[in-house]
């Protein structure tokens, strides 16, 4: 493997670009270790997922620039761009991946506002007088 590769994970409105090169496991988001970035220990989980189903968890150095959204956004999307970079390094990687459904981007995102609602789609409360 030559130097690095990046990729870039979305989900909702978050966007993280994540640059994957040889080390012994070291994983920084924005600057500071992931366990600091991310306090919740299932937001910790997500972000090694794809590293510990290609058994790769201390065979690279893992550096993301999240931006945009929430936390839970921000992990989620830190897996996808972990995911295929991990693809771009080596392709036999794919399977494996695809079928724990790291490769997916879930395109779910926030519902628009309707008019003569509340919310999208909580409506007033009803009143009879």
């Amino acid at each position: 493997m030559e130097k690095q590769k990046n990729a870039v994970g979305r989900r909702k409105e978050a966007v993280t670009r994540v640059f994957l090169s040889r080390g012994e496991g070291k994983i920084t988001v924005n600057d500071k270790d992931y366990k600091v970035y991310f306090p919740l220990v299932y937001l910790q989980n997500q972000v090694e997922m794809p590293l510990k189903t290609v058994e790769a968890l201390d065979k690279y150095d893992v550096k993301i620039n999240a931006t945009g959204g929430g936390i839970k956004g921000q992990a989620e999307a830190a897996k996808l761009g972990i995911a295929r970079a991990l693809c771009e390094i080596n392709p036999e990687f794919r399977p494996a991946l695809k079928a724990a459904g790291h490769m997916t981007r879930n395109p779910a995102g926030v519902e628009r506002k309707k008019p003569g609602r509340k919310k999208a789609r909580r409506s007033f409360q009803f009143s009879k007088r």
